[in-house]
């Protein structure tokens, strides 16, 4: 199944010369949320997983489904105020200005494996938030899975020190 069929661009969204790269022609496919599943899990291989870490909002869509097939437990990651119990916080920067970004402090135990998981690799901003986060908490990351990736924006840079795997790439 070729997934490229299924994401839909969108021109100057959310501002002037940006193409978003809209996936949601391929949730509403069953066989392509599926196939999609099957060959994230692909990506993953053999490794020991313990938790799947998903960035709000997109990463919520596949991280679910990858952690209840790996046994593993499912931990979001949100802005900031969006979680009810205590938390950690991670700030990052943007082209202009700065965000942050938030886990819950019992999230991750020391020593839990962990695969990243958001649909789309950009900047890398928001991927490195979320692996610094962890690893504050004790965690390892064992690889982070995206999608698709979008090699012009040279995300990947910000996860060198990181297996980073991307199943379409723009």
């Amino acid at each position: 199944m070729n997934l490229k069929t299924f994401i839909r661009d969108i021109p100057d969204f959310p501002t002037a010369g940006v193409i978003f790269r809209d996936i949601t022609p391929l949730l509403k496919d069953p066989k392509a949320i599926k196939f999609t599943e099957e060959a994230l899990l692909d990506l993953v291989g053999n490794l020991k997983v313990d938790k799947v870490v998903g960035m709000e909002s997109r990463g919520f869509f596949f991280a679910p489904m990858l952690a209840a097939r790996l046994n593993a437990g499912f931990v979001p990651v949100r802005k900031p105020g969006k979680l009810p119990f205590t938390t950690m916080r991670q700030d990052y920067d943007l082209e202009y200005g700065s965000d942050a970004l938030e886990m819950h402090s019992d999230a991750i135990i020391a020593g839990d494996k962990v695969l990243v998981h958001d649909d789309v690799l950009a900047t890398g901003g928001t991927a490195q938030a979320t692996c610094r986060l962890i690893e504050k908490m004790g965690g390892e990351i064992v690889q982070c899975n995206f999608l698709l990736e979008l090699d012009f924006l040279k995300g990947k840079d910000k996860l060198v020190d990181f297996a980073v795997k991307s199943l379409l790439h723009y």
